[in-house]
């Protein structure tokens, strides 16, 4: 079907798997399946569905670890489906950077609507960078969260990494760092710029064969930082 949109449901119940199919397959959605978050993350990159629902009780990760993962790289339109509905958790679903929240069990016409407005979302959303970063001997896997350097997987911190996973995001552009302090630190944290550059010269020592003259990693004086363009 030439206008057929492509949904991933990333959940564990093989009954909400099965309904959520044959409901939604009549209504002219290709349903792509995945039991684990693992294998959801995987299928996010490959199949660059539409739209995304999420269960947060998965077997091998929580969902909010997942749903950071996800966002990480991609901005597919995210619909948290979960028995916990306590206001709490709706509202680390939606600041964790979920777009809707739907508490089980709810109906096929609730969720219809939530998927028409997802889809209205996600057009106006520009292309997502690709999830695999490669230059100069440093090559970044968003969906697997690994890093190597010269063919050997190196260990960052969660918050280099963050900060890594933001640059790449936006790889050939300048990043501000106070966009950088929002995105790695948040609005809550009390953060400087100073801390900033201290994570950014941490980094360098990590992913820069010569960090005094960085290739990948560059500063931009009195702005903030840009990672040159992948080779691909």
């Amino acid at each position: 079907m030439e206008n057929e949109k492509k949904l991933l449901v990333i959940e564990d119940e093989v009954a909400i798997l099965t309904f959520l199919r044959s409901s939604l397959e009549e209504s002219g959605w290709e349903v792509l399946e995945a039991r684990t978050a693992r294998l959801g993350l995987d299928l996010a990159a490959k199949a660059k569905p539409d739209v995304i629902l999420l269960d947060l009780g998965l077997p091998d990760q929580d969902g909010l670890q997942t749903l950071k993962a996800l966002r990480q790289w991609t901005s597919a339109p995210v619909i948290i489906i979960s028995a916990r509905g306590q206001e709490q958790d709706k509202i680390k679903g939606l600041d964790g950077g979920a777009d809707d929240y739907l508490t089980k069990p709810f109906s096929i016409n609730e969720l219809m609507a939530r998927l028409r407005v997802a889809v209205r979302h996600g057009n106006q959303r520009p292309e997502d960078a690709p999830p695999l970063y490669e230059h100069a001997g440093l090559k970044v896997d968003l969906v697997g969260r690994h890093v190597w350097l010269k063919k050997k997987e190196i260990h960052l911190s969660p918050l280099q990494y963050d900060l890594l996973a933001v640059l790449v995001r936006n790889a050939g552009r300048v990043v501000s760092q106070s966009q950088l302090m929002k995105e790695v630190w948040g609005e809550t944290r009390d953060v400087t710029p100073e801390l900033v550059r201290i994570t950014v010269h941490q980094l360098r020592h990590k992913i820069e064969p010569d960090p005094v003259r960085p290739r990948a990693l560059k500063t931009e004086p009195g702005v903030g930082y840009r990672l040159e363009s992948s080779d691909e």
